[in-house]
């Protein structure tokens, strides 16, 4: 498996892979359509043209098996400290147990690493109860309670 910044041709197979999930269903996004529309790519753009965002793929051969995005983020808090949010972490269905999902976590700590980071965070579902025992592992602390406020309709 390689582990590398997702390219513009990524981008069909990383919704495939974010759609391809029970809690992403029960949100209203499930089917991918066979074009991408224009919100979709304008969000990819936006993340590929900001150094503080990378959209991460884990490719097998030719097939993108995983994804997550990182968002770069520096604060006053903690002395300066910068801190790196994982978000939309996925490995293809067919894929997972075997040991893929934490070589790309541990993947992403390096790279928080690299940047100089001083946290590592991440949000997971309250159903995601395998997903807690997988961040748990290799070692999250659940030290925070957080909240989501809905704006608008994201559903497809």
């Amino acid at each position: 498996m390689q582990i590398r910044i997702a390219t513009r041709a990524d981008v069909p197979a990383v919704l495939g892979l974010l759609a391809d999930d029970h809690i992403s269903r029960d949100r209203g996004f499930g089917i991918v359509p066979e074009s991408v529309d224009a919100a979709v790519w304008a969000a990819f753009e936006a993340i590929d043209a900001d150094d503080r965002n990378e959209l991460i793929v884990a490719v097998d051969g030719d097939a993108v098996i995983g994804t997550c995005q990182l968002t770069f983020i520096p604060g006053l808090s903690r002395n300066g400290a910068e801190r790196m949010l994982i978000e939309a972490v996925r490995i293809d269905a067919g894929r997972r147990g075997q040991g893929l999902g934490g070589e790309l976590i541990r993947w992403t700590i390096e790279r928080a690493r690299e940047r100089g980071c001083a946290i590592v965070q991440l949000t997971t579902d309250k159903r995601r109860t395998d997903a807690h025992r997988f961040y748990a592992a290799l070692g999250f602390e659940a030290s925070h309670e957080g909240m989501k406020l809905l704006l608008r309709d994201t559903n497809r």
